[in-house]
Formats: structure tokens, C-alpha cells, sequence
């Protein structure tokens, strides 16, 4: 077998000194952007100039109209406010609600699994070897609850932070826009930076930490240890399916009301301070895109961990203790880490962007040097920290692996998630044909927009499920489910790049809007729309990875479940297996329809509410009286908090009551079922409306002579446009995203709550 080359100590050290680099280098980047002042000082600048590059000193406003500097960047504070108090206001609300169930689901956790031996304090026969003892199933109880507590508390503190964030730097990325393009492009990149590696460094922390304080009390039973640590991973996601489809619905409801009366209707820009939806609308960039974002991504790292720990405990690594192994996922992650700052400092340090058409690159640069050098980390790092070759736990049976093989199960995964990436920018970044022909079918009005829409998103499915399909068979070929689970994590490596990208794009979307409604220049909100739009495709991307990994690691757990329930085969044969698996691909169709419906009741009080206020208040369309946002932004947040619980109780609820109630089989049916098709509707939403909303942008930035045709803005072409792109957005924010959670998390909660639906569970076909 042959030991590994890192011992015991060096892993104990490696994992939280790399943790600990990510979160003073996500202090670094925050620094950075505090430097840009929201404060006007003498000299008429709003920041210190520390070097010449990007034209410093252009000042833009002064130059061609003479607005006075002093009132726009008091002026840009007090929006930078509104939003910020908005988003947090509107967290802390949801945050009320969701603690209640995390307290009671926690109750759950430990009545269910302590119920296992009828709260029995003794020692138990481990599950996978009956000649040893492990401890008692309450101790799994109590360790499962608290771990989920804290996967709780680490998802929603790394959605709230990364709020945080981007509503101070969302008006500082807008004055930064005046002295040119690439300023602005370094201040929302830092500020997405700051979100990327505090979640990547704080997931690996919290966890690696909790290992070792179970460790004191579990020793030797480690495979007690890690089927207790499922928990975070559970708690990570159920919190994110919360934040994901509350600030879905929030986001969206503002969204559609501004575009519909103001655009539509109402024939005023995007963003237009008269727009009474307009803050509520930016507000919901941040609680949807980013603080949701953050949970989601935190959730499919949490789990992938996980599941890879949970096989590797009763695999050589676990029965043999060698700890170095054993942690395998969480050193690639330390890695990651290490990987992401280099790559992050060519965004911000090593290149300088200077035009418009550079923004785009620079981006799809970070996804391919952090790719290309996770390669050679995650060669480093197999060769050092696995021993040459040992058993991997493969249904039953112990598989004999070799370390190079771990390798590259590890970068197929890595790998796949680039593919993805760069299919799904193919088909919903308007530089390429796809997103063109759809632009063009809005020639003749909204239906064929539509028409054309939906086909892309379906086609856009083909070659993400293949570069799946691939990774599954060659990791699963070579190392089992253990290989699927890392193959997740491969994919996830690059976490901190991965969602600095992702967060960039609201963080310029909110400066756009800041800069429309302070007045300013047509030539910022040009930059600012260049960065949006930039912005736009990447957070495409960001969902692309979102979602194969979903497929990975829900596919993983569903292995560790499969294994954990004494399950041999599921034999797609048996009828109790065959109705699960026709139930579980119909959940993401009623998930979906209950997410949608909610955003569009939502957004059918704001449009009438924005109406009312154009209506009744004098003044208003003519700029002299302001708008009411606060009602606007109640609004919005009352339909979120309200829509979120059913559609949160259908995921949460489903695995526990087929569980309890059919069994483990038709469980795992309902799992493989909700797995399949959901990847495939999660994929389409995103990309169908992702197209829209960039169609929509090509016509309005008129670029090419293609796109002149079509437009100005306010032509039939771009009303066409516009609905289409409205259509788009709960496809695209709600439905899309929130997919990925439902499968991950009913896979996730199958496996904690499998010790108990293996003992307790199919309860009819035990009557009948």
C-alpha cells in the first residue's frame, strides 16, 4: 500500500493555514475597495490617486457637463444606503423565519436518528464490519444535529456576507466608472474576490475544526465521525434552498414590475429613479444573485466533502486511520484556495483591462488559468497526500485504486465544469450566434422571440449532460462512488474564482442602476452597461458549474445513501423502484411551477403598485415628486417570505415522508428520478433565460450594424425584446437555480436520515 508522503502533522497544519490565507486575502482585497471614498474631498476626486493607469484624473462629468461632482457622490451614497439597508433589512426578515425551521428540523434530526436504538446509550456493531463496536446511534444524533447547526449557520453567514459586500461596493464601482473602464472592472472584481474566498475559506475552516472536536469524543470510530458530519452538508443546503428561491421571488417580483410598467409601458430607461420598483429592483440583485449564490455554492461544497468523507471512512483511508488520506478533500480544497489567489492577482494586478472589449476575456482568462494550475494542485497534492494504492468501498466490496487514478477522477470533474462553463457561454453571451438568432426573431414580435428562447435552452442541454455522462463513467470506472464524490469536488475546487466571477456581475448591474438614478453621464452607464453585460454571461456560467455539480454530488450521495440503507441493487424492475423514479422526475415540474407562480403573483401586486403610484402621484413621470420605494420594497418582501415556505416544505418534506412511508428502494427511485430530470430543466431555465436578457442587451447596445437594425430602444423589436427577457427572468433567477438544491438536498437528507428509514422506514408495505 505505501504511506502517504504528507504525514499526520503537516495535514493538521496545511488545511487551516491555507484557510486562514483565504480570509486575509479576502481582507486584503476589501481593504482595496474601501479605498475608494464615498465621501467628496476638497480636490473635487472621490479617491487618492495612487497611480496614473486607466486615465486617471478623466473626470468625465465635470468635463462634458458640468454637473457639480460634490452632489453626485452624495447623491451616490444615499442610493449605496437605500439598497444596503433593503437587502439586510429584507435578510434579516428572511433569516427570522428560516431560523424557526432550522430549530425545528433540528429537533427532527434528533428524534429520528436517536430513535434508531430507541435512544439506547450503548455501544453499537459498527454497520459495515459487525465485529467491531461503534458508539451508539444517540451519539450520531447529537453529533448530526450539531453539524447541521453549524452548515446552517456557516451557509447563511457566507450569503449575508457576501450581501454585505456588494452593497458597499456596488457604488464605488459606479464613481470608479468615470476614470475609466478598467477601474471600475478592478473595484467589483476585488469586491467579488472578497465574497469568493471568505465562502471558500470559511466552508473549509468550519468543517475541518468540527472533524477534530468529534474526533476527541468518536477516537477510533470514524465511521460513526463522518455519518455525523453529513449534517453540514444538510444544513448547508437547506438554508441555501431558502435563500436561493426567497431571494429568487424577491429579486424577480422587482424585477418584472420595473421592466414591465416602466420599459414596457411607460417607455423610461432601465433603472430610472422615477421607477417607483427601482430600488426594490437593486435590492434583489444582491438577496437573489449574491447572498443566495453564496449559499447554494457553499451547499455543493459542503456536500461533496461530505459524501467523499462519509466513503472514505469505510474505505481503507477509514478502517486503516490514516488521517492524511482520510482528508484528501479537504486538502484539494486548501489547494484551491492557493490556486484562486494566484489566479486572481492576473484580474486585478498582473493585466490591466483598457477597453470595453477586454472585460469579457478577462473573465473567461480566470476560469482557464485557475483550471490549467488546479491541474497541477491537484497532482501535487495526490501524489503527496494519498498513499500509491487502496481500497475504495464500492457497494459491498472493496475496490483497489491507485492514486494516480484519484487523480484523475479529480480533474475530469475540474474539467467538465470548464466545458460547461464555456457551452453555456456559447449559448448566452450575444457575441455568438446562438443569442444573435434570437435577438433577430424579435422581428416579428414576442412569440417567435419565445419560440426561438425555449428551443435554445434545450439544445443547450445536449453537450453539458455529455461532459456529465463522461466524468461520471470515468471517475465512477476508476474509483467508484468515492471517485463521483471527488470528481464533485474537482469541480468545486476553484470556488473562490468561480464566484468572485459570479458576484462581479450583480455588483455591476447595481452600479449601472446607481449611476442612472445619480444622474450622471450617458458615457458611465455605457461602462457600467459594457460590465453588466460582461457580468451577465459570467453568472450563466457561475450556474452551469452550480448545476453539473449538483449532478455530481447528488449522484455521490445517492451512492452513500444506496450503501448506508443496506441496499444492493436498485433494480429499476421492481414496481416499489419504478413508481419512485417516475415521482421523483415529476418534483422538479411542481417545484418549478410552485417557484414560478410565486414569482409571477409577486410581480403582479408590484406591477399594479408601480402603475397606482404613475398614476396617482402628481409629478411623478415628470421628475418633480419621488417615488414611494418603501411600499415597493414590502412588497417584494412579504410575497418572498410567503412564496418561499411551500415550495421549501416540498423539497424538505418529500424524502421523509416516501422514506417513513414507502422505504428505502422506492426512495432511492424518487432520488435517481429527481436527479435526471431535473439537471435537464435546470440547465434549459438558466440558459433560455440568459439569452433572452442578453438578446435583449444586444439590441439596446446596438454594436454591431446586426443589432442597429433591431433597435433603438422603444422599438417594436425591443418591446419584443424586453418580454421575452421578463419571461426569462424566474426561469433564469428562480426555477434554474433552486433546481440544483432540490436534488442535492433530497439526496443529502436521505443519506443523514438513512439510518432510520433502513430500521423504521416503508411502513405501508409492512401492513399490506
Amino acid at each position: 500500500m505505501g504511506a502517504a508522503l504528507l504525514s499526520e502533522l503537516a495535514t493538521e497544519i496545511v488545511v487551516p493555514v491555507c484557510a486562514v490565507i483565504g480570509i486575509v486575502f479576502s481582507l486584503v482585497q476589501w481593504f482595496l475597495v474601501s479605498r475608494v471614498k464615498l465621501t467628496p474631498d476638497r480636490n473635487g476626486t472621490t479617491s487618492s490617486p495612487r497611480n496614473n493607469k486607466n486615465g486617471y484624473g478623466d473626470f468625465l462629468i465635470e468635463e462634458e457637463e458640468g454637473i457639480n461632482d460634490h452632489s453626485v457622490v452624495v447623491k451616490c451614497a444615499e442610493i449605496q444606503n437605500a439598497i444596503s439597508e433593503g437587502a439586510t433589512s429584507f435578510l434579516f426578515t428572511e433569516y427570522q423565519y428560516v431560523g424557526i425551521f432550522m430549530v425545528a428540523f433540528a429537533i427532527l434530526i434528533f428524534l429520528f436518528l436517536g430513535s434508531v436504538e430507541g435512544f439506547s446509550t450503548k455501544s453499537q456493531p459498527c454497520t459495515y464490519d459487525k465485529s467491531k463496536l461503534c458508539k451508539p446511534a444517540l451519539a450520531t444524533a447529537l453529533f448530526s444535529t450539531v453539524s447541521f447547526l453549524l452548515g446552517a449557520i456557516t451557509s447563511v453567514l457566507s450569503g449575508f456576507l457576501g450581501m454585505k459586500i456588494a452593497t458597499y461596493a456596488n457604488a464605488r464601482t459606479t464613481l470608479e466608472a468615470r476614470k475609466g473602464v478598467g477601474k471600475a472592472f478592478i473595484t467589483a472584481f476585488r469586491s467579488g474576490a472578497v465574497m469568493g474566498f471568505l465562502l471558500a475559506a470559511n466552508g473549509l475552516l468550519v468543517l475541518y475544526i468540527t472533524i477534530n472536536l468529534f474526533k476527541l469524543y468518536y477516537g477510533d470510530d470514524w465511521e460513526g465521525l463522518f455519518e455525523a458530519i453529513t449534517g453540514y452538508g444538510l444544513g448547508g443546503s437547506s438554508m441555501a434552498l431558502f435563500g436561493r428561491v426567497g431571494g429568487g421571488i424577491y429579486t424577480k417580483a422587482a424585477d418584472v414590475g420595473a421592466d414591465l410598467v416602466g420599459k414596457v409601458e411607460r417607455n423610461i430607461p432601465e433603472d430610472d429613479p422615477r421607477n417607483p420598483a427601482v430600488i426594490a429592483d437593486n435590492v434583489g440583485d444582491n438577496v437573489g444573485d449574491i447572498a443566495g449564490m453564496g449559499s447554494d455554492l457553499f451547499g455543493s461544497y459542503a456536500e461533496s466533502s461530505c459524501a467523499a468523507l462519509v466513503v472514505a471512512s469505510i474505505s481503507s483511508f477509514g478502517i486503516n486511520h490514516e488521517f492524511t488520506a482520510m482528508l484528501y478533500p479537504l486538502l484539494i480544497s486548501s489547494m484551491g484556495i492557493i490556486v484562486c489567489l494566484i489566479t486572481t492577482l492576473f484580474a486585478t494586478d498582473f493585466f490591466e483591462i483598457k477597453a470595453v472589449k477586454e472585460i469579457e476575456p478577462a473573465l473567461k482568462k480566470q476560469l482557464i488559468i485557475s483550471t490549467v494550475l488546479m491541474t497541477v494542485g491537484i497532482a501535487i497534492i495526490s501524489w503527496i497526500a494519498l498513499p500509491t494504492s487502496f481500497t475504495i468501498f464500492n457497494f459491498g466490496a472493496q475496490k483497489e485504486v491507485k492514486s494516480w487514478q484519484l487523480f484523475l477522477c479529480v480533474g475530469v470533474g475540474l474539467w467538465a465544469g470548464l466545458i460547461i462553463g464555456f457551452v453555456t457561454e456559447y449559448y448566452t453571451s450575444n457575441a455568438y450566434s446562438p443569442v444573435q438568432d434570437v435577438a433577430d426573431s424579435c422581428r416579428t414580435g414576442a412569440a417567435t422571440n419565445v419560440i426561438f428562447g425555449l428551443a435554445l435552452g434545450y439544445k443547450s442541454v445536449i453537450i453539458p449532460i455529455f461532459a456529465i455522462a463522461i466524468s461520471i463513467f470515468v471517475s465512477f470506472t476508476f474509483a467508484a462512488m468515492y471517485g463521483i464524490a471527488v470528481a464533485a469536488l474537482g469541480m468545486l475546487s476553484t470556488i473562490a474564482t468561480g464566484l468572485a466571477i459570479d458576484a462581479y456581475g450583480p455588483i455591476s448591474d447595481n452600479a449601472g442602476g446607481i449611476a442612472e438614478m445619480a444622474g450622471m453621464s450617458h458615457r458611465i452607464r455605457e461602462r457600467t452597461d459594457a460590465l453588466d453585460a460582461a457580468g451577465n454571461t459570467t453568472a450563466a456560467i457561475g450556474k452551469g458549474f452550480a448545476i453539473g455539480s449538483a449532478a455530481l454530488v447528488s449522484l455521490a450521495l445517492f451512492g452513500a445513501f444506496v450503501s448506508r440503507a443496506g441496499i444492493l441493487t436498485v433494480d429499476v424492475l421492481t414496481p416499489k423502484v419504478f413508481i419512485g423514479l417516475i415521482v421523483g422526475a415529476m418534483l422538479p415540474y411542481w417545484f418549478s411551477a410552485m417557484t414560478m407562480k410565486s414569482v409571477g403573483s409577486a410581480a403582479l401586486k408590484m406591477v399594479e403598485e408601480v402603475r397606482r403610484q404613475f398614476n396617482t402621484i402628481p409629478g411623478l413621470m415628470e421628475g418633480h415628486a419621488k417615488p414611494d420605494y418603501a411600499t415597493c420594497v414590502k412588497i417584494s418582501t412579504d410575497a418572498s417570505i410567503k412564496e418561499m415556505i411551500p415550495p421549501g416544505a416540498l423539497v424538505m418534506l418529500t424524502p421523509l415522508i416516501v422514506g417513513i412511508f414507502f422505504g428505502v428502494e422506492t426512495l432511492s427511485g424518487v432520488l435517481a428520478g429527481s436527479l435526471v430530470s431535473g439537471v435537464q430543466i435546470a440547465i434549459s431555465a438558466s440558459n433560455t433565460g440568459g439569452a433572452w436578457d442578453n438578446a435583449k442587451k444586444y439590441i439596446e447596445a446596438g454594436a454591431s450594424e446586426h443589432a442597429r437594425t433591431l433597435g433603438p430602444k422603444g422599438s417594436e423589436p425591443h418591446k419584443a425584446a424586453v418580454i421575452g427577457d421578463t419571461i426569462g427572468d424566474p426561469l433564469k433567477d428562480t426555477s434554474g437555480p433552486s433546481l440544483n438544491i432540490l436534488i442535492k438536498l433530497m439526496a443529502v437528507e436521505s443519506l443523514v436520515f438513512a439510518p432510520f428509514f433502513a430500521t423504521h422506514g416503508g411502513l405501508l408495505f409492512k401492513i399490506f
